[in-house]
């Protein structure tokens, strides 16, 4: 194997370690249980938004330049800043950091030690989290090199397992839309968000590797990209074959987290469960240091250190340590409205960004964007629970509704109107010139 392919490969296998979040596993045994015998289909779903757009993601990216703001700039620099901090906030401790802890205590504490309460699980996880995001040892990343791996050979073993002597028959399930529910349930990964941060880290290290030009970087970068979404895909495709499996023998209301214990158990006894938990525990905290160092870093710098490093860390871990009390089903529920209103936005920047970023001009950028949040901002409202019932009825009637993509044709028609202004400003320009 060449250098290139070698770093191809290595660069792919740490994209697929930061990608493989333990948190994100809690999901497709889920929607595979939801949806039974058409689980395919909502995995169909879940990849497009789980897999699919983080692929897109990195590419575009390493194509804008590599970072959050260079992506969103088309639009505009004060559009760019604050969907930045959007998305630092959304991974970070508002959302992603206290599932970590969450999920640590649902997972990992609670079916093996239950007299540990929620509050003093989340204390101990944050106490930790602290110690090595502000000492930034390499020790973390000692351990993730070898919890991953850890963590694959159980997944993989429960599911091959699972897949030869199934749990249980393939039945049908409840959901009326498969495929529009596993591409929402995908938006719970925050993968496509996530691979935007991400895609920094991977140029940074591809540099360092020696690889100077841009072409280089995006090609690479998309090279490894598909690597971590094969074996994300493999993974996922798995655990909701075995959730479908699963439809018979829980109740219908089980929360993720007590799905997926009872899979690992069902499959492999009481040691899969404590197996699980263990390195689900671990990889969580991992990836809690990981985001809490990242969020400390990046307002670090927007302020131009004027708020240190080790403040900004503190109060994530705070607001994270309370928030995380509340439960992982909790904090899905309150991540939907988010996600609603920011998904939309992300697929369009990183569609536009991977057709053409520098060909196609900004109008069109603003236009695109416009009539998606049009329609995102009420669609969040109602996963918020606050209806405007008139608008929910009109929107219901715009085609791809039904569906749950209500967004897309304001988007492609945000788009026409941007492209009308281009028009008329290349009119009016000819027109002044002539004369």
């Amino acid at each position: 194997m060449n250098k290139k392919n070698f770093d191809v490969a290595l660069v792919g296998m740490a994209l697929f370690a930061m990608f493989f979040g333990a948190g994100n596993l809690i999901f497709p045994p889920y929607m595979g249980f939801l949806s039974g015998s058409a689980w395919y289909i909502a995995l169909l779903g879940f990849l497009i938004t789980g897999i699919g757009m983080p692929l897109m993601g990195i590419i575009a990216a390493a194509r804008a330049g590599g970072t959050i703001e260079h992506l969103a700039g088309r639009v505009g620099p004060r559009f760019a800043r604050v969907l930045s901090i959007v998305v630092i906030l959304a991974i970070g401790p508002l959302l992603a950091i206290p599932r970590t802890a969450a999920t640590t205590f649902e997972m990992g504490m609670r079916p093996n030690l239950p007299w540990v309460p929620p509050a003093v699980s989340s204390v101990i996880f944050f106490a930790i989290t602290l110690f090595f995001a502000l000492n930034r040892t390499t020790v973390v990343d000692k351990i993730g090199k070898i919890l991953t791996p850890f963590l694959l050979v159980i997944l993989v073993t429960i599911i091959v397992k699972g897949i030869v002597t199934p749990l249980g028959p393939l039945n049908p399930g409840i959901l009326d839309n498969p495929f529009s529910s596993g591409f929402r349930e995908g938006y719970q990964t925050m993968d496509a968000m996530a691979s935007i941060v991400f895609a920094e880290i991977i140029i940074v290290a591809l540099i360092y590797k020696g690889y100077k030009q841009v072409r280089n970087q995006v090609k690479m970068a998309s090279l490894a990209g598909v690597i971590a979404a094969s074996g994300l895909g493999l993974v996922y495709g798995g655990l909701m074959y075995l959730g479908a499996t699963s439809r018979g023998l829980f109740a219908a209301d089980i929360e993720r987290t007590a799905l997926l214990i009872g899979i690992a158990e069902g499959i492999l006894g009481g040691a899969g469960k404590v197996a699980l938990g263990l390195a689900v525990s671990l990889a969580c905290l991992t990836t809690s240091i990981g985001l809490t160092a990242t969020v400390g870093d990046y307002f670090n710098g927007i302020t131009k250190g004027k708020i240190k490093y080790k403040p900004i860390c503190v109060a994530t871990v705070v607001f994270s340590g309370v928030f995380a009390t509340v439960g992982v089903t909790r904090i899905v529920q309150v991540a939907v409205p988010l996600l609603v209103l920011v998904y939309p936005v992300a697929i369009i920047l990183i569609l536009l960004t991977i057709v053409g970023r520098k060909a196609i001009p900004r109008s069109i950028y603003i236009g695109a964007i416009s009539g998606a949040l049009a329609i995102s901002v009420f669609d969040a409202l109602n996963a918020a629970g606050l209806p405007i019932a008139a608008l929910n009825d009109l929107i219901a009637n715009i085609p791809l509704a039904a569906a749950g993509f209500p967004w897309v044709l304001p988007a492609v028609l945000g788009g026409i109107v941007g492209a009308f202004f281009i028009k008329r400003e290349e009119q009016i320009e000819s027109s002044s010139s002539s004369t």
